[in-house]
C-alpha cells in the first residue's frame, strides 16, 4: 500500500511538472492532475491539500537535484574562475529540462508564504555554492556578489525561456563573460 501511494505521488508530481512546463501555473489544476494520472479528482486531494502543496513538494524534490547538478559541474572545475563559469553554464544548460521549466513556472507564480520560503531557501543554497569561489577570486563582498551573480543568471534564464532573438549559447556566453569580466566584454 505504501509503495502504491509513493508511486501515485510520484506520478502526480511528474504530471505537475508537465503541466507547469507546458502551460505555467494556470495549467496546474487538480482536474488536470487527475486527468493526466488517471485518478479521480477527489483522489488528488488525498495526496495534496492544495496547489501550493504540490508546488512545495516539487521544490523539495527538484531544487536539490538541480543544485546537485550545478555542484557536480563546479566540482570538475579546478580554478575559481572555472567554478564561476561552470556555475553559470550548468544552470543555463538546464533551462530546457522539464524540472527546470517547472521551477521557473513555480517561481513566477503567486504562492503562499510557505512555498515562497522554500524557494528562497533553495535559491540561498544555490547562491552559497559560489561564495567561496568569489572569495578566492578576491571579491571583497563574495556573498553579495554571489546574490548579484545569481540575479544575472536568473535574467539569462528568463531571456532563454522567452525565446529571445539571441541563441541560448549566445546568451550563455554573454552571461559567462559578464560573470568573469563584468561589463568590459
Amino acid at each position: 500500500m505504501a509503495e502504491h501511494r509513493s508511486m501515485q505521488r510520484a506520478a502526480l508530481l511528474d504530471a505537475a511538472r508537465s503541466l507547469l512546463s507546458e502551460g505555467g501555473t494556470e495549467a496546474l489544476t487538480f482536474p488536470a492532475l487527475a486527468e493526466r494520472t488517471g485518478l479521480a479528482r477527489s483522489s488528488v486531494y488525498e495526496y495534496f491539500r492544495s496547489r501550493a502543496a504540490v508546488v512545495e513538494e516539487l521544490c523539495e524534490v527538484d531544487f536539490p537535484v538541480w543544485a546537485a547538478e550545478v555542484s557536480a559541474a563546479m566540482e570538475g572545475a579546478e580554478t575559481a574562475e572555472a567554478k564561476v563559469e561552470a556555475y553559470v553554464r550548468r544552470q543555463l544548460e538546464l533551462v530546457g529540462d522539464r524540472r527546470h521549466r517547472a521551477v521557473v513556472a513555480i517561481s513566477a507564480s503567486e504562492l503562499d508564504a510557505g512555498a515562497r520560503e522554500k524557494i528562497r531557501a533553495a535559491h540561498g543554497g544555490l547562491v552559497a555554492m559560489i561564495v567561496e569561489a568569489l572569495s578566492r577570486m578576491g571579491h571583497p563582498e563574495p556573498r553579495l556578489a554571489a546574490m548579484l551573480l545569481q540575479g544575472m543568471v536568473d535574467a539569462a534564464v528568463r531571456r532563454i525561456e522567452l525565446g529571445a532573438a539571441e541563441s541560448p549559447s549566445a546568451i550563455t556566453d554573454a552571461a559567462v563573460g559578464m560573470a568573469l569580466r563584468g561589463l568590459k566584454g
